[in-house]
């Protein structure tokens, strides 16, 4: 029998850092070598030189694809995640759990949960809407959710892009003149944004996203003139828009869009003779189908153990 002739396949990795893939002083790499003995496998960079009987190269090439969408989901890829996938102990390894509170996986596979019963009546109302009112007092997780949803919507294919955005209103303080570009002044509004982002998707992944466009994060009155479609939108501190920002913020809805709103009523920094959109939106939106309406409290926040007792205090004084 005539032996097959060797060829040569260059593989080249994308959408995951080859560190992560091949591991420190490539050990990861060494234990893929080990299922696939009969091919010369070497990396080099972003890109993996791999020589053997062209059947080989096809499975591992489908290995190496597999490696990188289990990293895709989990943000993670263990030693033994690489022998559970490569050894067929996790055929589903890269299908969609069902069943749990589980939104999605972050940094280094952390579980990014609904948490607590309003939490998930959240993933639940949205799965049901389009567009979702999350209400509630600071530390309730309603913004993190939202994300979490959003990251989700993003990694399942469900939409092209994430767009974030807040009014551009001081918390009761004047800042007055910030130095720096555009993005340097407003970065400061939108910091609570970035930094549920980065809990996860790994920075190398979420700087890609946010130099393509695929995640956008911007100040409120950057929506106006826009028809944002094909993309899960959040408007965070609902409650620091004008009624008339509210109105603009919701008519840009598209077609194929989820939109999710968020905001304490509670916190409301406009000036007093300015009304407060969310409020409005309230008012008038709650009989109209296709919009959800998911009101937390003290019993959802997850922040310290003081954040309850002082919303509680708070509310008592009120």
């Amino acid at each position: 029998m005539k032996k097959e002739t060797l060829q040569e396949k260059i593989i080249e990795i994308s959408g995951i850092n080859p560190l992560d893939l091949f591991g420190v002083n490539e050990v990861k790499l060494k234990l893929i070598k080990s299922f696939f003995p009969k091919l010369k496998i070497v990396a080099r960079g972003a890109n993996i030189k791999v020589l053997g009987e062209k059947t080989l190269l096809k499975e591992f090439a489908e290995a190496i694809n597999l490696l990188i969408k289990h990293f895709d989901k989990y943000n993670d890829l263990t030693e033994n995640n690489i022998k559970n996938v490569l050894g067929g102990k996790v055929p589903n390894a890269v299908e969609n759990s069902k069943g749990d509170d589980i939104i999605v996986y972050g940094n280094r596979g952390r579980h990014v949960k609904a948490r607590t019963l309003n939490q998930r009546k959240m993933v639940d109302v949205l799965e049901e809407n389009d567009m979702l009112f999350a209400i509630g007092p600071a530390g309730t997780g309603k913004t993190y959710t939202a994300i979490a949803l959003a990251v989700r919507a993003l990694k399942n294919k469900e939409v092209r892009r994430i767009i974030l955005t807040r009014p551009a209103v001081e918390a009761g303080e004047n800042l007055g003149f910030l130095p720096g570009d555009l993005k340097e002044k407003l970065d400061p509004y939108m910091q609570p944004l970035y930094d549920a982002l980065q809990d996860m998707i790994p920075a190398e992944k979420l700087a890609e996203h946010l130099e393509e466009g695929v995640i956008q994060i911007a100040p409120l009155a950057f929506m106006r003139g826009r028809t944002l479609d094909k993309a899960f939108v959040i408007l965070d501190e609902g409650q620091n828009t004008t009624e008339g920002q509210m109105k603009m913020f919701l008519t840009r809805m598209g077609k194929t869009a989820k939109f999710v709103v968020t905001g304490d009523v509670s916190q409301i920094d406009l000036p007093g003779h300015q009304k407060s959109g969310l409020k409005k939106a309230i008012e008038v939106l709650v009989p109209v189908k296709g919009i959800g309406f998911v009101y937390l409290d003290d019993k959802d926040v997850i922040r310290h153990k003081l954040v309850t007792r002082i919303i509680n205090a708070f509310k008592t004084e009120e």
